[in-house]
């Protein structure tokens, strides 16, 4: 399997011509770099007028490998071809190395690159790339992956000190400014220079295609720079390693390579708003930085945010007063480590009586909206305290915690609550301090450990009694001055005390019922009541061939049968009158029948695939490529897709959302609706079939 490397950019805050007399410095050899024995030219030429400078080089290197391997290799030292190619006029300088020695066996290459910085002429930029595939080695190729890695992580880490190093003795010698290079005053005649530039392009061609049949080289591993190249592209595309270091942390390598390397994936395929870097990060760390994990949960979870509108719901929606008065948590002030501290007082809140008066539904926005306030803190609090700050401390407070919170409906909307923020706020929780444990706990520890991560549970430190007062307590964590009042502190906390909620504010099933359709109707979902015997159908019109539809739709209440019908003609407007053959109206109903009664099957309008049978609580994704066989028929260009919901029981409840996407910016793969069934939208779907569907999505991914 080919390794491949990125690194951010490295900026130099030095002219470009100044970084070019600072790293020729570092030839034949360079003391700095110990395993860097020594270089010989092989291959040079300069162009008559000076601009282009090209230099091939043999380098020489004593690899920090065991002795018994080199003695099985039967090798003391490791050679490299390293060729640079200086174009001053445009003032640019490509590396292009690969590896000479086992050439059959590891193939090594690297190409690196200093540019003048998109926004300041007076500074430099340095990017590196690097891939390492070992074909075989005597047995130790995984030994030799670790030795290369090691030493690419080394050199990376040493890089921008060397070039500073060889700065600052030009600088000692006097050497500040190195002039820009200007064509000779007699310019060589056209026939001559015409000769140069193919001499020269004939040369610069060398480097790549040997790079391409050999391949992580001598600037990984002999240069004294070292950062892989981000990603081709704009600047803007790029990451600055200062910034990297600044806003997101200390990564290693290869930790940097996997974030560039998934933004770049992003910006290409994406379509629509880039996410930031630091949530990124978020899901790269959930899956120990397996690029091909990270993206897939982090796909879903842009598509559930874009589907639900969650960028928007802090400046959009207002909690319930309910809420405001009884929901016992709010955030207080940071903890020791500078992330911001939300505190709930679990054991002070009626979670039976909130569930009784708002339903699920209410519940998991308003935690929605903790967790989009808590993303906000994080970015404020970087900026305060000059560091990167992703995540934040919750103290929840259990006193008063009994067997009143473990009435059923109560677990069932935690549960969903945490299968919902785990899938879409990884790696956000910095540490959970969990104080005044009862008895009780245990219970309920057992009900939602299993739907937590288990990098998530290793942050969770528990506390029974007063012992969160004692040695390893609280103040080795939150400072004395904010500890609040109702642990023993001196700060006023004011998240409110919780309390009963009052009998009077409770609603009836069916109250709850319509207050969730109308939260679930404020995203970009529509809704659905569908009647047995009255399919509701949804016309999809595709304008231009080879198109993509897809949709999502969540099955609230009761079982469907989903059918998907062709057809190129374009059936004619429901009827408003409720007997008329189109439309089929019904109390609390909204059913939509557009198949004309006097259409037949197979002659008016085809099945497109067999009928689906989807149960209670599955939330199916599906994606459908049109036929391009329309766009070459004599019909008009408009295809047909008839989506009809026949429904298997008296009633039942459907969401659904659906999307046309141009095959150009769709870069999926055709699924049959045999395989479609997904934990897609967590929203709508019931944590009693949840698990379930998830496991199946899973499967058919």
């Amino acid at each position: 399997m080919v390794q491949k490397y990125q690194s951010p950019v490295r900026v130099y805050k030095h002219p470009f011509e100044l970084i070019m007399a600072a790293y020729e410095r570092r030839f034949p050899t360079c003391p700095l770099i110990p395993m860097f024995v020594d270089s010989d030219t092989v291959n040079e030429f300069r162009s008559e007028d000076g601009a282009i400078h090209i230099i091939e080089r043999r380098c020489k290197l004593d690899i920090d490998a065991p002795r018994l391997l080199k003695k099985i290799a039967g090798v003391d030292y490791v050679y490299f071809v390293q060729k640079n190619s200086l174009n001053s006029r445009e003032r640019t300088l490509h590396i292009e190395a690969h590896n000479e020695t086992f050439a059959n066996r590891v193939i090594i290459k690297e190409h690196c690159c200093y540019t003048v910085h998109p926004e300041n002429e007076d500074w430099t930029c340095f990017e590196q790339s690097a891939s390492l595939d070992i074909k075989s080695f005597f047995g130790f190729e995984s030994t030799v992956e670790k030795i290369a890695m090691k030493q690419y992580t080394s050199n990376i880490k040493k890089g921008k000190e060397i070039i500073e190093y060889y700065l600052h003795q030009l600088e000692e010698e006097g050497i500040t400014f190195v002039p820009r290079w200007t064509p000779p005053p007699l310019a060589p005649s056209a026939e001559t220079a015409a000769s140069c530039r193919k001499r020269a392009a004939s040369l610069a061609s060398v480097a790549p295609e040997a790079a391409q049949k050999e391949g992580l080289s001598s600037e990984a591993l002999s240069s004294p720079s070292g950062a892989s190249e981000p990603a081709a592209g704009t600047p803007d595309d790029k990451l600055d390693a200062d910034y990297i270091k600044r806003y997101l942390g200390d990564l290693t390598p290869l930790q940097e390579s996997c974030l560039i390397r998934l933004r770049q994936w992003l910006q290409e395929t994406h379509k629509g708003k880039i996410p930031k870097d630091e949530h990124i990060l978020r899901f790269l760390r959930a899956r120990d930085f397996n690029i091909d994990k990270a993206r897939e949960i982090m796909c879903q979870s842009l598509t559930w945010r874009k589907q639900h509108q969650v960028d928007y719901i802090l400046d959009t929606w207002n909690p319930p007063q309910v809420l405001q008065d009884y929901y016992a948590g709010g955030w207080h002030h940071h903890d020791k480590d500078g992330r911001p501290l939300y505190v709930l007082r679990l054991g002070q809140m009626d979670t039976k009586g909130l569930v009784r008066a708002l339903g699920e539904e209410a519940l998991l926005r308003y935690v929605l909206s903790i967790n989009e306030e808590g993303l906000r803190r994080c970015e404020e609090n970087t900026k305060v305290f000059g560091r990167p700050i992703s995540s934040w401390t919750c103290l929840v407070d259990l006193e008063g915690l009994n067997m009143r919170h473990l009435w059923r409906p109560g677990v069932k909307a935690l549960l969903r609550i945490i299968e919902v923020v785990e899938a879409n706020y990884p790696e956000t929780l910095g540490r959970l301090l969990i104080l005044r444990a009862p008895r009780v706990f245990p219970v309920l520890w057992t009900l939602v450990s299993p739907f937590i991560d288990d990098n998530t549970r290793r942050k969770f430190l528990i506390y029974a009694g007063n012992d969160y007062q004692g040695p390893g307590g609280l103040l080795d964590y939150i400072d004395k001055e904010v500890i609040p009042d109702f642990l023993g502190g001196e700060c006023m906390c004011e998240v409110p005390e919780g309390g009963l909620v009052p009998k009077s504010l409770y609603r009836t099933a069916e109250e709850l019922e319509n207050e969730d359709l109308k939260l679930w109707t404020e995203t970009i979902y529509q809704s659905a009541s569908v009647f047995k015997g009255a399919p509701h159908e949804i016309l999809v019109q595709i304008v231009d061939a080879s198109s993509v539809i897809t949709w999502d739709f969540d099955v609230c209440k009761g079982d469907i049968v989903f059918n998907i019908y062709h057809s190129k003609r374009s059936p004619q407007p429901p009827k408003k009158d409720s007997l008329g053959a189109h439309s089929i109206t019904s109390p609390g109903g909204n059913n939509v029948q557009l198949i004309d009664r006097a259409w037949q099957l197979g002659r008016d309008y085809s099945m497109v695939e067999s009928p689906l049978i989807c149960r209670e609580g599955e939330s199916v994704q599906w994606k459908f490529h049109s036929m391009p066989a329309c766009a070459a028929t004599n019909l008009p260009r408009v295809d047909d897709v008839l989506a009809s919901l026949q429904v298997s029981s008296h009633k039942c409840k459907v969401m659904y959302y659906t999307e046309v996407i141009g095959s150009e910016d769709f870069r999926g793969s055709m699924t049959s609706l045999e395989s479609s069934h997904s934990g897609f939208s967590q929203l709508s779907a019931a944590t009693t079939s949840s698990s379930q569907s998830h496991s199946s999505s899973m499967a058919s991914r």
